[in-house]
Parts: structure tokens; C-alpha cells; sequence
């Protein structure tokens, strides 16, 4: 028997590592293949040329210092800025771009909306599924070569050689924490660095939006369950400081969870 390939590829882009796994059929034209993660490569890096706030010439740099106005922006800055204030009003003010000092940035909301539109360019003849991992913001399609579903480990916060949990992926989840960047959760309320829990996850199927609320809930803490909660078709994890483990209702654990934590 004939194992489908698995095309894996790494771009060191958005000042992570971005991983992208397409899991092809036997017969899938290989070549073709590449040539979309190419195209998934360039979306990465226009993403990061338009809204990195690190670049002074960048949109998104010269928007915040008042070089250009909202008018002046290419359509994608227009397009994210729509999506965040969606994400400031789901998560009660817990996510608000328009908050953070130097001025607005959606850096919550851009890493996610950029892996999912690269995703995007993987879908294609010859591939029945595709994973791109931007630094713990996971978009993904189809499933494995047996068709069940991926399975994808959350890092424990504490204990980072070791996995918290195991969740059944079947669109998005987005991962955010302090445990690897150190205090970069900025409270929207107060302007100050805060991380109530010590890591937050959020899957559904918009992974802008995920990574968006997963921020969010990071800074909110247990009680920003309650806001994900209403949301049709996202569910959250949050891992508190002490290891003590909080969900919504549908979180996708693989099968193995306890129930005795269940928020």
C-alpha cells in the first residue's frame, strides 16, 4: 500500500516560523502543489509588508502615526480593521485594537486572518487536507489520509515540553499565552500588560476572529468564557496559572478529558 505524501513547508515570515503541512493523494500533481505554496508564501509576506508595525513605511506604521488616513489604506487594512471591531464587540472590549498605545494595531486579529487566507491558496486538486501553523494560530482543511479528523496538542503554559490537552481540529484554533513571548497581552481597560490566565485557546471556523478572542480571553481571564460561549461556533480553553483547566460547553477535546474541570 501506497502512503499519500505529506508536502511540508517552513517560511520564516510575520517574525515567526510558519509551518505549512499539505497532505496529498498518491496520484497529486506534486509540482502544482508547490506552486500554491508559493502563492501562500507571498500572501504570508504581504501581510507582513502591510501591517507590521515594526516597518515605519508600512501601511499600518503610517497609519498609526497619522501619515495617511483611513481612506488611504490598501483594501486589506480595511478589510482586518472591520474584522476587529467585530472581535471588540464579541469579546465586551476585551480585544480593542484602538486601545493599545502608538496607536491602533490589530496585531491580535492579523497573524490568524494571514494563515487562513494562505490556507486558502492550498486548496486545490490533489490535496484532501492542509495545515498552516503560524506560531500556535492553526488553520486547516479536510483531514487525514484515513479521513479522521486532525488531531492537534495545546502546550502546557506550565510545562512547555509537555501537552495540556489534545483537541480534535476541524477548521481553526487559535493559542494564545505568556509563555513563550513573556508579558505581551496588553488590557485594553488599563493600557498595562495583563494575562489573567496563562494560556487561552479558541477554535471556530474564522481563524482572525479565534486568534482575536483567544487575545481576549488571555487578558479577561475565566470569566471571557462567558463571551465566547454566545458565539455560534466558537468554543475556548483556558488554562489558569495553577493548571486548573476551564471550557465551554463544545470544546473539541479528542476523546481521553476528564470531565471533573468542566466550566
Amino acid at each position: 500500500m501506497v502512503t499519500p505524501p505529506v508536502i511540508r513547508h517552513h517560511e520564516e515570515v510575520m517574525g515567526t516560523i510558519v509551518t505549512m503541512d499539505v497532505f496529498a493523494q498518491v496520484d497529486a500533481d506534486v509540482v502544482g502543489i508547490h506552486r500554491r505554496i508559493e502563492l501562500a508564501c507571498k500572501v504570508l509576506h504581504l501581510a507582513d509588508e502591510v501591517f507590521s508595525t515594526w516597518k515605519p513605511e508600512s501601511p499600518m506604521s503610517r497609519l498609526r502615526r497619522g501619515a495617511i488616513s483611513c481612506h488611504e489604506v490598501p483594501r486589506e487594512v480595511t478589510e482586518v480593521l472591520e474584522g476587529c471591531d467585530q472581535a471588540r464587540r464579541l469579546s465586551r472590549g476585551w480585544f480593542d485594537p484602538w486601545s493599545m498605545p502608538g496607536g491602533v494595531d490589530p496585531t491580535g486579529y492579523v497573524k490568524g486572518w494571514a494563515a487562513q487566507r494562505a490556507l486558502g491558496l492550498l486548496l486545490g486538486p490533489g490535496a484532501h487536507g492542509a495545515i498552516v501553523n503560524a506560531a500556535g494560530d492553526i488553520a486547516s482543511f479536510g483531514a487525514q489520509a484515513d479521513g479522521n479528523a486532525f488531531r492537534i496538542g495545546i502546550v502546557d503554559p506550565l510545562q512547555p515540553a509537555r501537552l495540556a490537552c489534545v483537541v480534535n481540529l476541524s477548521a481553526n484554533i487559535a493559542t494564545s499565552g505568556t509563555c513563550e513571548r513573556g508579558a505581551h497581552l496588553i488590557d485594553p481597560h488599563s493600557g498595562s500588560p495583563t494575562a489573567r490566565v496563562a494560556s487561552a485557546s479558541v477554535c471556530g471556523p474564522d481563524l482572525g476572529l479565534a486568534d482575536a478572542l483567544a487575545t481576549a480571553l488571555g487578558v479577561a481571564g475565566e470569566e471571557g468564557l462567558s463571551f465566547v460561549e454566545v458565539v455560534d461556533d466558537y468554543e475556548a480553553l483556558t488554562i489558569a496559572f495553577d493548571g486548573t483547566k476551564k471550557w465551554t460547553s463544545g470544546f473539541p477535546f479528542a476523546p481521553s478529558k476528564t470531565s471533573s474541570e468542566a466550566g
